[in-house]
């Protein structure tokens, strides 16, 4: 899927188009994060991410942002740094399209692996990163904010296909 693919939704028959993500972007993705996080990033910090040259990609249906993502890469690893799908139009398939981008965007990089570190209380996006291929490698102990104290973290990782010629 190219980053400015349009596709339509199947639940709800909007068109959601992937794309690059702006600074214009940024008050929408923070109003994504801020329904869906108890401790959300702040604004700044997705705009360092877009200072700094992460991968950082958006949904937008009817114009809103309604999901986005981020990646790091580096030394031939990918790290997710986030993944979120607005609370009204999550089990749509968004999130899998999202990360399928992401990862497609990695082997195009021509990283080997890809990160990402998610709670263990996150049911959901556990099983979806395992539908893809992601498997865990580890644990980060207190590494979320928590109601109260800190949550650990499970680190998952997908391998990725060597790029083929180019």
């Amino acid at each position: 899927m190219s980053s400015a693919e349009i596709t339509p939704e199947p639940a709800a028959g909007n068109l959601v188009r992937f794309r690059a993500m702006t600074p214009f972007d940024v008050p929408g993705v923070g109003a994504v994060e801020r329904s869906s996080y108890p401790f959300p990033w702040s604004e700044s910090i997705f705009r360092d991410c877009l200072r700094v040259g992460y991968l950082c990609r958006v949904a937008e249906s009817a114009g809103e942002v309604v999901a986005y993502g981020i990646v790091a890469m580096g030394a031939g690893e990918a790290h997710v740094l986030n993944v979120c799908v607005a609370p009204a139009v999550r089990g749509r398939g968004i999130g899998r399209r999202m990360l399928l981008l992401l990862i497609e965007r990695s082997v195009q990089a021509g990283m080997q692996d890809v990160f990402l570190e998610v709670r263990p209380s996150n049911l959901l996006a556990i099983a979806l990163y395992q539908s893809l291929g992601f498997v865990e490698v580890g644990r980060r102990r207190g590494y979320y904010q928590a109601e109260v104290g800190r949550e650990d973290a499970l680190v998952l990782k997908l391998s990725l296909p060597v790029k083929s010629g180019g």
